[in-house]
C-alpha cells in the first residue's frame, strides 16, 4: 500500500541509535543521582522550601482577596511560623534538660534491671566452661590456625545518618536558617515562577494541570498524615493518661507522630513512653501495655489509615513507596526517609504528565492505568500534540 502524496510520514530509528539513546539517558540519570548526593544540601533546602511553599500557598492567595499584599501577608506568614518554632524549642529546653541530667540515673536503673540476666549468662559461661575443661581432649586434634586481629575500622555512629545530607550540625542548621528565606521568595514570585515553567515546558507538558496535581499531591499527603498522627496521638495520651504517666499529653502526642516514621516508627513510638517512665513503675504490666499499644497502633496505621487517607492522594503502589524509602534513605538519610513518599509520587506525577513515560507511571502506580493506543504512535506525534490539546483547554476555558 503505496502512501498518499503530502502525507507525513515518519521514518523507524534504526535500531543502534535506539539504544545510543537509552544509553544517553542512563548517563543523564546517573549525572542526575550524583549530582544530588554531592549537592544533597542544596537539593534538600530547595525541596524543603518548595514543600512548604506548596503546603502555605492557599493562605496569601486567600488573602489577596481582600487586598492584603502577598508580600505583606507571606511575610507574616513566616514570622508567625518561626516564632512557633522557637516558642515549641524553648517549651522543650527545660525538658530535654532534664532528661539529660537524669540520663546517669537512667543508666543505673537500667544496669540494676539487667543485672539478674547478666549473672545467668556468666553462670551459663562458667558450666560451659567446666563442662569443656572436664572433657578428654581428641588424639588426633589439630591445632587451629592462628587468629589474626585486623584493627577495628571505625564504624559510622547513627548520629552521622540523622544528618547525612546537609554535611554537619552546622550545615544542619545553615540549612534551616536558609529554608524560610527560600520559602518566603518562592512564595512572592509565585507567578514568576509559574511563567517560567510554562514557558520553559509548556511545549512538552500540560504545566497548570502538573502544577494543579502536584499541590494536590503535597497538600493530600501533609493533611492526611495529620490526621493519621492526631488519631494514634489521641490513643496514645488516653493509654499513658490512663497509666498516669507524669506528661501524658506531650508525651502522647510525640509518640503518635512518631509512630509515622517508616520502618522505625514502631520502636521510636515505643521507646519515648518507655524511657520517660522507667522510674515510675516497679511491674512489668504498664511497660508492656505501652509497647503493645505503639506496636498495634504501627500495624493500623501502616495497613489501613495510611493506605487509605494518604496512599488515595499520592497514588503510589506499596512497593514503590518502599523501594522509594530505601533509595531516598540511602541518597540522603533520615531526611531522604522522610521526604520519600512525596518525592516518589512526584517522580510518578511526572510521568503521568508526559504520556510516552506511561510505562513508568504505571510501574510506580497503585493501580496501572490501560495503555492507549494513541500512545504507541511515537514520541515526537505525541509532544507536537501536547500544545495543541493545551490550546483546546485554554479556549474551552474562555
Amino acid at each position: 500500500m503505496s502512501a498518499q502524496p503530502g502525507s507525513p510520514q515518519t521514518e523507524p530509528q534504526p535500531r543502534p541509535m535506539v539504544r545510543i539513546v537509552g544509553l544517553l539517558w542512563v548517563v543523564v540519570i546517573a549525572i542526575v543521582v550524583a549530582f544530588a548526593y554531592f549537592a544533597s544540601s542544596l537539593c534538600i533546602t530547595f525541596l524543603l522550601a518548595s514543600f512548604l511553599a506548596l503546603i502555605v500557598d492557599p493562605i496569601p492567595t486567600y488573602l489577596e482577596r481582600f487586598r492584603i499584599p502577598r508580600v505583606i501577608s507571606t511575610g507574616l506568614l513566616i514570622i508567625v511560623g518561626l516564632v512557633g518554632i522557637v516558642a515549641a524549642v524553648h517549651a522543650s529546653y527545660d525538658r530535654a534538660n532534664q532528661i539529660i541530667e537524669d540520663l546517669p540515673d537512667y543508666a543505673d536503673r537500667i544496669h540494676e534491671a539487667f543485672e539478674p540476666i547478666n549473672q545467668r549468662i556468666q553462670q551459663v559461661q562458667k558450666s560451659a566452661g567446666s563442662i569443656t575443661a572436664s572433657s578428654p581432649a581428641p588424639i588426633n586434634s589439630k591445632k587451629s590456625p592462628p587468629v589474626v586481629r585486623v584493627a577495628d575500622q571505625p564504624s559510622t555512629a547513627w548520629p552521622s545518618y540523622l544528618i547525612r545530607g546537609v554535611g554537619s550540625v552546622w550545615g544542619a542548621l545553615i540549612v534551616g536558617g536558609i529554608v524560610p528565606f527560600l520559602t518566603f521568595f518562592m512564595l512572592v514570585r509565585k507567578s514568576h515562577l509559574y511563567d517560567w515553567t510554562a514557558h520553559t515546558f509548556g511545549e512538552t507538558v500540560d504545566v497548570p494541570n502538573f502544577t494543579a496535581m502536584l499541590a494536590r499531591m503535597v497538600r493530600g499527603f501533609v493533611v492526611g498524615n495529620l490526621i493519621v498522627g492526631a488519631l494514634m496521638a489521641g490513643v496514645m495520651v488516653a493509654v499513658l493518661y490512663a497509666l498516669k504517666v507524669p506528661g501524658a499529653v506531650p508525651l502522647g502526642i510525640a509518640s503518635g507522630f512518631l509512630n509515622l516514621v517508616p520502618f522505625l516508627g514502631a520502636i521510636l513510638a515505643a521507646g519515648l513512653p518507655l524511657f520517660a517512665s522507667i522510674f515510675q513503675f516497679d511491674s512489668p504490666a504498664p511497660f508492656v501495655l505501652m509497647a503493645v499499644a505503639a506496636v498495634a497502633l504501627h500495624i493500623v496505621s501502616a495497613n489501613f489509615l495510611v493506605p487509605r487517607l494518604i496512599g488515595s492522594r499520592v497514588n503510589i503502589g506499596p512497593v514503590a513507596a518502599t523501594m522509594g524509602m530505601l533509595f531516598w534513605g540511602w541518597l540522603w538519610g533520615i531526611m531522604g526517609v522522610l521526604l520519600a513518599v512525596p518525592l516518589t509520587a512526584f517522580v510518578k506525577l511526572v510521568a503521568d504528565c508526559h504520556p510516552s513515560l506511561i510505562h513508568i507511571s504505571n510501574l510506580l502506580a497503585e493501580k496501572p492505568r490501560g495503555v492507549p493506543h494513541w500512545v504507541e504512535v511515537g514520541s515526537e506525534r505525541v509532544v507536537r500534540a501536547v500544545p495543541f490539546f493545551a490550546k483546546l483547554r485554554a479556549d474551552g476555558k474562555d
